[in-house]
């Protein structure tokens, strides 16, 4: 009778979840476009381990980041807040002298409260000075870059002096103060190798690791593994290498035996960087790409794997962002929430894809440059306003070869356009005029997004910003 009791007491439901200790994985690429990986129509080259993931969980089709630049998005997919009501904006150089607050809660310290062992890998981009270090801010141990690869001596469109030297970081020591080109080419495998090395050691505890790889971040790196295997040139052999490393961790869950307890995301920071032409992903069907709020900015491809949680060979439509990771996750482990306000809400219904779930979100805002409110979306994920604004372009210009970038346009929106999203993913048709009653609601919503976090477009001041973190 005793063991009865017990196993009900493991499986007692909370917020509609079981209650346990599962292990969650978050794979965070850069500038990875939404048909970048096979189950999202990759050419080229071929990426059999997320088509595997793909098939043995859900592919979300309709996920989104808050903003489309670096640094924004990971403080949002790491707190579960607008990234301008944490007061980060685009993307921290090395010369930034702010990033993440002390106040703020991130992920790893959400799952700390549960005795989790965190680990991040690769790309961190919320501030290189020691206080804004992950290790600072609940991850247990931290290897990879503090910025983007891009921010280096090597940069080929920078002045010389204007990037110091790319500095390697394991813990809070500087490992190799000058990452060279051929020091880039072992970044994947590096990184991949001590995401491994973490599974396999705390296989025994439960555990957060976050992988954020700086691929495919130009410049384009690959190892000798993958150098020239693609139909796809460069980037292709690099899309390879990711989808090696999706593999390996894979792998290493399932010889660890907690394949079945771990949680694994796969996703992008934001779409494609367009300007850099072959060097560069797609992001098909939708419109325009990174550093933009068109959906190819800011819908990036999403696999989620779970055994017996998220369904297998599953396709789920729902409107999702990566800002509702950090509720969602605190719901599934059991951990209370921050006392500060965030934005995100627990989705985990629409993860598991459960008959009748639906959105609590009302609706989803998107940030772009000095605090502009570009665009807006209903909870549903059916219409999308795009707010006055201007936005950058290549138009019909043809792709450059890479590495050097092509030069973008600038295009004005002079007055609020809505779009249809279940019929128009493309963003191709403006029908502000045949939904009046729409276009007003989700103009209703902006203005409360502006009354909150502010839109330096219409030079509203918010009245729930929080300051980033100072030296």
């Amino acid at each position: 009778m005793l063991k009865i009791v017990t196993l009900f007491a493991v499986q007692v439901m909370t917020f509609g979840l079981v209650a346990a200790s599962p292990n969650v994985v978050i794979i965070f690429c850069d500038d990875l476009g939404y048909a970048d990986i096979g189950p999202f129509g990759a050419k080229g080259y071929s990426t059999p381990h997320l088509d595997r993931m793909a098939a043995e969980g859900t592919k979300f089709t309709n996920f989104h980041v808050s903003q489309p630049v670096c640094s924004a998005s990971r403080a949002s997919l790491l707190t579960g807040c607008y990234s301008n009501r944490l007061g980060i904006h685009g993307a921290l150089g090395p010369s930034a002298r702010h990033g993440i607050a002390n106040e703020e809660v991130t992920i790893a310290e959400v799952m700390k409260q549960k005795g989790y062992v965190t680990c991040a890998v690769g790309k961190w981009h919320l501030g290189h000075h020691a206080k804004f270090l992950p290790t600072r801010h609940g991850f247990d141990e931290y290897f990879g870059l503090p910025y983007s690869n891009d921010m280096w001596p090597f940069h080929p469109e920078a002045k010389p002096g204007t990037y110091p030297k790319l500095p390697l970081i394991d813990g809070e020591k500087v490992v190799d103060e000058d990452v060279t080109p051929e020091d880039q080419t072992q970044l994947t495998t590096r990184y991949t190798e001590r995401a491994v090395d973490f599974i396999r050691r705390m296989s025994d505890k439960p555990f957060f690791l976050y992988l954020a790889h700086s691929m495919c971040h130009v410049p384009l790196y690959v190892s000798e593994k993958f150098a020239g295997k693609s139909e796809r040139g460069l980037f292709g052999d690099v899309l390879m290498e990711i989808d090696w490393s999706v593999g390996e961790v894979l792998k290493a869950l399932s010889d660890a035996g907690v394949e079945k307890d771990t949680l694994v995301v796969f996703t992008s920071d934001n779409g494609p960087w367009l300007s850099y032409g072959l060097h560069a992903g797609s992001a098909e069907p939708f419109r325009e790409g990174k550093g933009t709020c068109w959906e190819g900015g800011v819908r990036v491809p999403c696999v989620m794997k779970m055994p017996g949680r998220i369904k297998a060979g599953h396709s789920s439509d729902a409107m999702l962002m990566t800002i509702d990771l950090l509720p969602t996750l605190a719901a599934l482990v059991g951990a209370d929430l921050p006392k500060q306000k965030i934005d995100g809400a627990n989705v985990w219904p629409l993860l598991t894809g459960e008959s009748g779930a639906a959105n609590p979100q009302r609706f989803y805002a998107h940030w772009y440059e000095n605090n502009q409110l570009q665009a807006v979306t209903s909870g549903d994920g059916r219409w999308k306003l795009q707010l006055p604004h201007r936005y950058r372009s290549m138009g019909t210009q043809p792709k450059v070869p890479g590495p050097k970038p092509g030069k973008y346009e600038q295009v004005k929106i002079d007055q609020a356009e809505l779009y249809d999203l279940k019929n128009d993913v493309s963003e191709s048709t403006n029908v502000a005029d045949k939904h009046p009653d729409v276009l007003a609601r989700l103009q209703g919503y902006a203005e409360e997004a502006r009354k909150a976090l502010g839109d330096s477009l219409t030079k509203t001041q918010g009245g729930e910003n929080r300051l980033a973190g100072q030296l």
